[in-house]
């Protein structure tokens, strides 16, 4: 059995030059064992002598990722395991990515463990103030489960770098002097600071955010260890929290209710009930727009620029319904605008319809979308946004009073008709509504603009066209 001395616990270059040199001499993970040693160099710590070997090989850079994490952790036996793996290796190139391998499992489990610590470490350092030669310095004592100082100590330094620190441990120490960061031995906690002003500021700072409606001891004490309370000012304060959290939530839930704020109320766009009654029923088309700004049955009006009404005479024969508007009809607040709204207008013109004397709308007066980037990627409104939006169109039939309506699409098809057509097989054919309104379906615009294939393309037009005239014809 050889066993291999490194100079201290986070020896990596030393381990790294001792697996190497044991791998080509073909010294197997049940003949070697590694141990850190006190970093003097004492007779207790030589260890054997390594074997004197030549050339060298690669490792997967997973598995160094892995290894340099796994260093950290406090466990006797992590050489061993990452020597093991490191073995293993040579004839299973693809280990690191099998998770239900032992050691893999184990390795990742401890660099968990690992990573955990360095992100307590990071929530959980306090620094109290201090004086030196050079003047002001912060200190702070923490216990972190594993050796996780060095490698957490630059995310230390890019948060205060204006100011002097020592951060003190157990296992090492910290020193930013504003200039560069070193590291000391270990230290103990008599050398830090118990108390110093900011500690009431903590307590105030915490006792204020403390939510007690929203408390669940268990979820805290995962994310705040009871292992840390000790050292951070703030804790003393959570039993007292605790226990007075039943009596302040009941307080919370019967304080009266304040008053609303009346500049937001003066600058709030008016709420249009849910349930309107025939009173509230708009006398013009213009009262019809000014409601829809102010519409809330549906929460797509929290995306949206603006609402979008129906454009054209009252006294219009035709009444084309779209879907919804769309990103450009959104901004500029005017329906078919767009690359559909211009397809739609040169469909048109090719047989004969004038846009002017059409009333133009759609069954859902507000932009749907996803943010993508920079763009607004239209999506298509359910069955409840259009539900909740057929009491405007409704209303914009009955004040406009149309001979025929050309439906473009499933989802105008859908807030006239009540159901979902079948667009391609009910197309072309007038339908009559149980209120008398005769509807002619076909396809949407934006459905031409879709169609990749030029053949295609051109002869959905066609049939488009051919709509447009039985529409023209119907009246």
């Amino acid at each position: 059995m050889r066993e291999v001395v490194l100079n201290d616990p986070l020896d990596f270059e030393g381990w790294r030059d001792a697996a190497r040199r044991l791998r080509l001499a073909g010294v197997e993970p049940a003949h070697v064992r590694f141990r850190a040693g006190g970093g003097q160099g004492g007779l207790f710590d030589r260890g054997d002598a390594l074997p004197d070997v030549e050339g060298g090989f690669t490792a997967p850079q997973g598995f160094m990722a892995c290894a340099a994490q796994l260093i950290q952790h406090r466990s006797e036996d992590r050489f061993d395991l990452m020597y093991r793996l490191l073995w293993r290796l040579k004839d299973q190139p693809d280990l690191m990515a099998v998770l239900s391998d032992v050691d893999v499992a184990e390795a990742a489990d401890r660099v968990k463990g690992v990573r955990r610590a360095a992100h307590k470490m990071k929530a959980f350092v306090r620094f109290r103030q201090a004086e030196d030669a050079a003047g002001q310095h912060w200190v702070a004592w923490f216990e972190p489960p594993h050796r996780v100082l060095r490698a957490t100590a630059p995310f230390f330094v890019r948060r205060f770098s204006a100011m002097r620190w020592s951060i003190l441990t157990p296992d090492g120490s910290a020193r930013w002097d504003g200039e560069a960061l070193t590291h000391g031995p270990p230290a103990e906690q008599t050398q830090a600071p118990r108390e110093d002003e900011m500690e009431d500021f903590w307590r105030t700072y915490y006792a204020s955010t403390f939510n007690p409606a929203r408390l669940r001891p268990k979820a805290m004490r995962s994310e705040m260890p009871v292992q840390y309370w000790k050292n951070l000012p703030e804790a003393e304060l959570i039993p007292e929290l605790m226990a007075a959290a039943a009596v302040r939530t009941e307080a919370m839930v019967n304080r009266t209710a304040t008053d609303p704020n009346a500049r937001f109320q003066r600058a709030r766009a008016p709420a249009i009930d849910r349930t309107p009654t025939d009173e509230l029923a708009p006398d013009t088309l213009e009262e019809l727009g000014r409601g829809v700004q102010g519409c809330r049955r549906c929460p797509l009006w929290r995306d949206a620029t603006q609402g979008v009404c129906g454009e054209g005479p009252r006294t219009a024969a035709l009444m084309i319904v779209g879907e919804q508007p769309g990103d450009q009809e959104d901004l500029s607040g005017r329906p078919f605008v767009g690359p559909a709204g211009r397809l739609l207008d040169k469909a048109l013109g090719e047989t004969g319809l004038d846009r002017s004397a059409l009333y133009l709308t759609n069954a859902v007066k507000h932009f749907k979308h996803e943010p993508r980037g920079k763009r607004r990627l239209h999506r298509t409104p359910d069955a409840g946004e259009v539900k909740a939006c057929r009491w405007w169109l409704d209303h914009e039939r009955r004040l406009v009073q149309p001979r025929l309506i050309l439906a473009l699409g499933a989802t105008a098809g859908l807030a006239l008709l009540g159901r979902k057509p079948a667009v391609q097989t009910e197309r072309g054919r007038i339908m009559t509504m149980p209120d008398g309104a005769r509807i002619l379906l076909t396809v949407h615009p934006a459905y031409l603009l879709r169609l990749p294939d030029a053949e295609a393309r051109a002869r959905e037009q066609a049939r488009f066209r051919e709509d447009l005239r039985a529409a023209d014809a119907a009246l």
